[in-house]
């Protein structure tokens, strides 16, 4: 089987990952904090807060931005539910902002009239690693005085306008995943950085129970809160995947070019782009179909083929917990109805890519 996503581990990996095992600390020791320090200087930002999973990060974000009931936020509805959820949980309301066409990313030209007096937040998605046109958000929010986090899960490796995704340039704080599937994994995993000292005390307290450390052994709980912590043995994974990240989004981005210089002419299809603000890191290959009504066709009979496709997503407002009705975001559903994620990984074999294309062209053209 082939899938569309999969970790790299090498024997680096497996040795660092023993080195913990065998040392004083396998949990709140000193490789979380060297994998956090380790992870900002590569984005370029002052601090960073290491998560047990991008959903505890994302929820500790808003947490931290005061996010609560009878407050609203902006996001886009091709994203997984993580994004939308953690803000329901506080008792905020999602507002949906279509997506552009060729993208999947929030269509910005749109966001300034979803606005209200309760927005307090917007939350762009870099969609399967192509940032976010985040300069004009960033303009926007600061008219509106609202609080930006950029959801990050899929982009780590990613640039905009020459800023890697991660500085916080045009953003509060930005969130990251570590899942196998992402660009590094800490097995579970994920991350929120930020160039502000009082939101990166924030964020620590949150993912620790809401605990601030006194003297001695005294300490206060000034908020409850979970325990989100990551291990030493997950960072020290981290920070040995971290060693190698150029080399997975370079290798990613050379499938990406095997994809287009293989199937930019076949009629049937839509491919990724690349905007000229943008280097994108390929964590999704999503194609499109400009047949919708084959999708369901094409993707059952790659799956038979031993080709593990999948469809990146279904626009968060059609699940029960929220129920919003459908057309509310005409441009995200039909992207949805018309999108499949070709695998794409590190480790990927060029024979497997060609037997992919193959495939892929002969279900077509039946």
């Amino acid at each position: 089987m082939i899938p569309y996503g999969r970790q790299y581990i090498d024997e680096e990996d497996i040795r660092s990952v023993i080195e913990i095992l065998r040392s004083d600390f396998i949990t709140q020791g000193p490789k979380v904090e060297e994998f956090e320090r380790a992870l900002a200087e590569y984005c370029g930002a002052t601090y960073a807060v290491a998560f047990n999973s991008g959903t505890s990060a994302l929820y500790c974000a808003y947490r931290a931005l005061g996010i609560k009931e009878g407050d609203s936020f902006i996001t886009t509805p091709i994203t997984f539910t993580a994004t939308v959820s953690m803000g329901v949980m506080l008792g905020a309301k999602p507002i949906f902002c279509d997506v552009e066409e060729d993208t999947g990313n929030m269509d910005v030209n749109l966001l300034e009239e979803l606005i209200t007096q309760n927005t307090k937040l917007v939350v762009p998605v870099h969609y399967a690693g192509h940032p976010v046109n985040m300069q004009k958000l960033w303009e926007i929010a600061q008219r509106h005085n609202l609080w930006v986090v950029e959801d990050a899960c899929h982009a780590l490796g990613s640039s905009y306008k020459g800023y890697k995704t991660g500085s916080c340039k045009y953003s509060h704080i930005t969130v990251f995943s570590f899942h196998p599937v992402k660009h590094i994994t800490t097995g579970e995993g994920g991350a929120a950085l930020t160039n502000d000292r009082d939101l990166y005390e924030k964020l620590l307290q949150c993912r620790n129970h809401g605990i601030r450390r006194g003297e001695d052994w005294e300490y206060s709980v000034e908020f409850p809160s979970f325990n989100f912590r990551i291990t030493d043995i997950q960072c020290a994974l981290g920070l040995s995947q971290l060693k190698k990240l150029s080399t997975f989004v370079e290798r990613r981005r050379k499938v990406a070019e095997f994809y287009k210089s293989r199937l930019s002419n076949n009629p049937h299809l839509d491919l990724p782009v690349e905007k000229p603000y943008a280097f994108h890191s390929y964590h999704l290959f999503p194609i499109r179909l400009r047949d919708e009504k084959r999708r369901r066709e094409v993707f059952r009979r790659l799956r038979q083929s031993g080709i593990f496709v999948q469809v990146h997503y279904i626009p968060v407002y059609w699940h029960p917990f929220l129920n919003y009705p459908k057309g509310l975001c005409p441009v995200a559903e039909r992207f949805y109805s018309k999108e499949v994620s070709l695998p794409i990984y590190p480790s990927i074999k060029d024979e497997e890519l060609y037997y992919v294309v193959e495939k892929l062209e002969e279900i077509l053209s039946d």
